[in-house]
């Protein structure tokens, strides 16, 4: 059992998840302090605010603490535009360039007329019924 354990915790998936998880921890933590230290700075410049986590109003005898929220929304925004302009869009665009692309409206497959498997185009048999079928040219 301690071998198929330390097999499972060797498996590349599982590293990978133990490495995205702290690349995720580390740039929260960046981007928590660059909206604490630099972003929310600059809105108190402007606004004369300087924390937004004392923000409240009250109704009906209890209190609406919207300047947190406010704070947090700031770091979610932040937080999932580095992802996608830092992360998701340099690897789409690798992926996109090195993994051919198959042509739109051309499609690779057709039905076969016998059974109405789904065959490749330049199949010469099915591979379900096995009849023979011609090749689309």
């Amino acid at each position: 059992m301690l071998k198929e354990f330390r097999t499972f915790l060797l498996r590349g998936n599982v590293i990978d998840l133990a490495v995205g998880v702290i690349a995720g921890t580390v740039f929260g933590a960046v981007v928590t302090s660059l909206v604490n230290d630099v972003v929310l700075q600059f809105i108190t410049a402007l606004v004369g605010k300087p924390n937004f986590n004392g923000l409240a109003f009250s109704l009906n005898g209890s209190d609406i603490r919207y300047g947190n929220f406010l704070t947090t929304l700031v770091t979610f925004i932040l937080t999932m535009g580095g992802v996608f302009f830092l992360i998701v869009k340099p690897i789409n665009t690798v992926t996109a360039k090195l993994v051919p692309q198959a042509d739109e409206g051309v499609s690779t497959q057709r039905e076969c007329p016998e059974c109405l498997t789904e065959i490749p185009s330049a199949a010469s048999r099915c591979r379900a019924c096995t009849a023979q079928i011609a090749p689309v040219a």
